[in-house]
């Protein structure tokens, strides 16, 4: 298949250049007899209280601008990403800022020539194959084929969303699209990881059920901050505290984390290698940010599955189910996100009210020499 340059469009600030991070640094300098901040504690975008809201200001002065830390990574990251692709910096700041952020981005980033560069808060006018930004309210209005979040404390809220949680993970979903998804099947035959991508109330975990029935497939266990449910049995998951999975987290423990209607997920290394060692397929209920990682760690060993089932009964489903109101408003609102990632799953399957046809379906898929 002919390999063509695509069109990627990268946010600055909290993308290439620390920016909250970095804002907070210099707030808790500011008061040395104060509880520091975190950046964990800013949970969305604007004014959030307390000293958070001075940070405001910085983002108007040029002197910050001027001077924000390079994220680590970022200067090989645009290397990479400009040998596959036509990148161009799509930055918002105020007028005054705009020379401080234009001979940054020159210096910084040398590959990609200045008049890439495009300053403005109406991102939601260009018109982009790929788009990489941390603010969710821009990845949502955005016009990009495949708008793409950066996955940071301020914007787990909102799920569904086509996210990424590294600069590797972006570098590999651009391959993807760049190879079309399908120039060669993935092939788990002798074993490998089975992702079931799909919205909410579309029957992921009544598919996985059914497969793990099966001689051959296992269902590693994810950890989660997510309270376990009436119907859930203790091994359903492995229930922890968001400290608790925080700190796993920061100590590497997992090769794969996201967000959903708030809560953290996360799977181990150890829970899925000894499954596919064994030649077996390791079943995964996992959004799309978790499936991308997957797929980049296991390349062709890793399959992603998209389960489309008709939206009503998705939002019936949603509905019945024992989780509290606002969790179900999240994940209904998300749907029409979720429906979109079937454009960059290997292979979609329609459910029904019985799973069985989807579950003899993919073992067909899976089974295939």
């Amino acid at each position: 298949m002919k390999k063509y340059r695509i069109r990627v469009g990268l946010d600055v600030d909290d993308t290439l250049y620390e920016c909250n991070s970095y804002a907070v640094s210099i707030i808790n300098s500011r008061h040395p007899d104060e509880e520091p901040m975190k950046i964990e504690d800013i949970t969305y975008w604007g004014k959030a209280g307390r000293h958070a809201d001075e940070r405001i200001a910085l983002y108007a002065d040029p002197d910050f601008v001027r001077t924000q830390p390079v994220t680590p990574g970022a200067r090989e990251f645009v290397k990479k990403l400009s040998e596959i692709a036509d990148v161009f910096f799509i930055t918002a700041v105020p007028a005054r800022c705009m020379s401080a952020r234009a001979e940054r981005l020159v210096k910084d980033f040398p590959e990609i020539p200045p008049e890439n560069i495009m300053m403005g808060t109406r991102k939601d006018v260009i018109s982009l194959d790929i788009m990489l930004d941390d603010g969710a309210h821009n990845i949502s209005s955005s016009r990009a084929a495949y708008p793409v979040l950066f996955r940071k404390p301020w914007n787990t809220d909102l799920s569904g969303l086509l996210s990424v949680n590294s600069y590797d993970d972006f570098l590999h979903f651009c391959e993807m699209v760049r190879s079309s998804f399908s120039e060669v099947f993935p092939k788990l035959s002798e074993g490998g990881v089975l992702c079931l991508v799909g919205p909410s109330g579309s029957s992921k975990t009544e598919i996985a059920s059914g497969l793990t029935a099966l001689e051959g497939f296992e269902k590693p266990l994810t950890s989660t901050t997510r309270p376990r449910r009436k119907t859930e049995d203790a091994g359903a998951y492995r229930f922890i505290s968001d400290a608790q999975f925080l700190r796993e987290m920061k100590a590497g423990n997992y090769i794969e984390t996201t967000v959903y209607s708030g809560y953290h997920f996360g799977t181990s290394e150890k829970d899925i290698a000894p499954i596919v060692d064994r030649g077996h397929v390791a079943v995964i209920p996992i959004d799309i940010c978790g499936a991308i990682t997957l797929k980049n760690l296991y390349r062709q060993r890793a399959m992603l599955v998209f389960t489309r089932r008709d939206r009503a009964a998705a939002i019936k489903s949603i509905i019945s189910r024992d989780i509290d109101l606002e969790d179900k408003t999240r994940r209904i609102m998300s749907l029409d996100f979720e429906y979109r990632n079937s454009e960059v799953c290997d292979v979609e399957i329609d459910v029904g009210d019985d799973v069985g046809p989807a579950v003899s379906r993919i073992v067909g898929l899976v089974r295939q020499k």
